[in-house]
């Protein structure tokens, strides 16, 4: 015998507000109007709160929401718009919409679906573009409503004759993650994989270094593994390079010395990638494209020369998309971002982001040094005798006061 599932209830997103008056009663008023005082007064309804909207689902006993036994699980390959291409262990690819239901509940996520999740979703036959018309209204085995597939569908997918459609029901818990704050919301660029592979070019456009550390405390915040690839190797002097590489071999992350078009660092890149799932991200023009075109030239990926107006990258890959390597192991070629905000990051928590910090913080003369102003703080000094760097310093002032400038 089954055990009971249990139902919650969930909060949906705030998108009622206070309807607007239906006249500007002040400044329409005239002393001699009698008229103002036969205004008829209206009653409006409304949920119990303000705007409050809740719903009651589902769950199974490891507090997901149910589905029925028709749906398959896949993984998001891409994203495009509202549509999401879902590919299943067989190999087989659909084209789904997201359920409305997964769409409202309340979250601070900017979009509830990304490339490299784990979903459930409900397929949907091509002659019938939804469920069997006697299936549709009926309810499932949890008491929830099933819904109508058609009529999500219709508004988001196009007919097509090679890919079949469904509908995603169930989102997966996620591990591994690359986000970054966009308009006061989260931005989860790729979820579910196993290191991030930080693509900076040393020419064309310009060695960023504050971006660097931005993405390694991204890395560290989402639980991924972080790979420096220094590119565009072939247009820079490796001898000048030896202090930047060398301070962040200290710290232990992995540094390459890449070139796309020499192949240098090629393999020891391809070596790094197998078996693991990596998500490739930069500023646009730093060559990501380029270097997985060069350790599996198949991929035929496109690519764009940097702008010689403004020397910086030209926009080309517009969606984030999962690649499996004949190599072994996945990877995301995601498309170039212009600045890296932390999401949901408190000034006093990004020290946290710096361990070359840890040994001095608790010799600070305050034990809420912010390491930014205050006499006696011991990170400065630090600093100062050259024991820190100087430019990780300034980065960590950056994040401190919450500046997103690369």
């Amino acid at each position: 015998m089954s055990e009971k599932k249990k139902k919650i209830r969930i909060e949906l997103r705030k998108n009622r507000t206070k309807p607007p008056r239906g006249n500007d009663l002040t400044r329409d008023f005239r002393a001699d109007d009698a008229s103002a005082d036969e205004t008829q007064a209206t009653e409006r309804v409304r949920a119990k709160g303000d705007i409050s909207r809740y719903r009651t689902v589902v769950q199974d006993n490891d507090g997901q929401r149910s589905v029925d036994a028709e749906c398959l699980r896949g993984r998001v390959v891409r994203v495009h718009g509202l549509a999401s291409v879902v590919e299943v262990d067989d190999g087989r690819v659909f084209r789904c919409a997201v359920r409305r239901l997964l769409k409202s509940v309340a979250t601070d996520e900017r979009n509830v679906v990304t490339t490299g999740d784990v979903v459930w979703f409900r397929p949907v036959l091509a002659e019938g573009r939804g469920q069997r018309t006697e299936d549709r209204g009926q309810k499932t085995e949890g008491g929830e409503e099933k819904p109508e597939v058609s009529s999500e569908l219709s508004s988001v997918l196009c007919p097509l004759s090679s890919v079949s459609e469904g509908l995603i029901e169930r989102v997966e818990p996620r591990h591994g993650v690359l986000t970054r704050a966009s308009r006061r919301r989260e931005h989860v660029l790729v979820a579910n994989v196993d290191q991030l592979a930080i693509v900076i070019s040393l020419v064309q456009p310009d060695l960023k270094p504050h971006l660097i550390d931005r993405y390694l405390s991204a890395a560290q915040q989402g639980a991924l593994k972080p790979v420096l690839l220094l590119n565009k190797i072939d247009l820079a002097d490796p001898v000048e390079l030896q202090p930047l590489v060398g301070g962040y071999a200290q710290l232990g992350i992995p540094v390459l010395l890449t070139s796309a078009r020499t192949g240098a660092g090629i393999d020891r890149l391809r070596e790094q990638l197998r078996g693991r799932s990596t998500v490739f991200s930069g500023q646009s023009g730093v060559g990501k494209s380029s270097l997985l075109n060069a350790v599996q030239p198949d991929l035929a990926l496109a690519v764009k020369s940097v702008s010689e107006v403004n020397n910086k990258g030209r926009h080309t890959t517009t969606y984030a998309q999962l690649i499996k390597l004949e190599s072994g192991g996945y990877v995301v070629d995601t498309p170039g971002v212009r600045q890296l905000a932390l999401w949901d990051v408190r000034p006093e928590e990004v020290e946290g982001f710096f361990p070359e910090f840890r040994p001095f913080v608790p010799l600070c003369a305050f034990p809420d040094c912010t390491h930014t102003h205050e006499a006696g703080c011991a990170v400065k000094g630090a600093v100062a005798r050259r024991q820190v760097s100087d430019r990780r310093y300034h980065s960590y002032i950056g994040m401190f006061h919450g500046s997103s400038e690369e």
